[in-house]
């Protein structure tokens, strides 16, 4: 699965595998904010390759364990993430409400997607996922949806309602559906220019 490859979601080692990172979210969204022991607890059990980061809450993640945050990492409410492939995520990146990181990719044909009862009688769900990088020093502004095999070079703005669908360059304003870069992020755009 977190190669790439084509593997059966409905995996018994997978649904095990996901009940615990959809139960440690469940357990962490229960939590007040200033709980801040428990709250690191249940974040270094989900995300145990991680730096030090913060995440707002509430959060939705299907294994936790293939997201890497860096240090300096901040998410406002709602941050979704399908980690069925590596999700890599750079230093200082910045999170709006409701921002959505997703890998897995399900198949066209309708036969396919819903299912079906292999050799042994089993019901089974193919499907496969690709990996999402974001680089450095990046703002995924509100409701932001990054789709699998995406890069976002760092330096990036990704503008609020965007869907991300292709590699986005290093220091790029990009927005839309689907996002296209719109310009260049220059010296220009510091504040104090403003």
């Amino acid at each position: 699965m977190i190669k790439g490859m084509l593997y059966d979601a409905s995996d018994d080692e997978l649904a095990a595998m996901r009940q615990r990172a959809h139960n440690l979210c469940m357990d962490f969204n229960r939590l007040y904010e200033q709980d801040e022991e428990n709250r690191a607890a249940i974040i270094r059990e989900l995300f145990p390759t991680s730096g030090d980061f913060y995440l707002q809450g509430p959060i939705q993640f299907d294994y936790g364990v293939f997201t890497e945050f860096s240090e300096g990492c901040y998410a406002n409410f709602n941050l979704t993430v399908l980690d069925c492939c590596p999700v890599k995520i750079g230093k200082n990146v910045f999170f709006g409400p409701n921002c959505s990181l997703v890998t897995p990719v399900h198949p066209l044909v309708p036969e396919e997607r819903n299912g079906f009862v292999d050799e042994n009688g089993r019901f089974t769900c193919l499907e496969y996922a690709k990996p999402i990088e974001i680089g450095d020093n990046c703002w995924l502004a509100s409701n932001v949806t990054v789709c699998g095999g995406v890069k976002i070079g760092e330096g990036c703005v990704i503008g609020a309602g965007s869907v991300v669908t292709r590699d986005i360059p290093p220091n790029s304003l990009a927005a839309g559906v689907p996002c296209r870069v719109i310009r260049e992020i220059t010296e220009e755009d510091k504040i104090f220019n403003k």
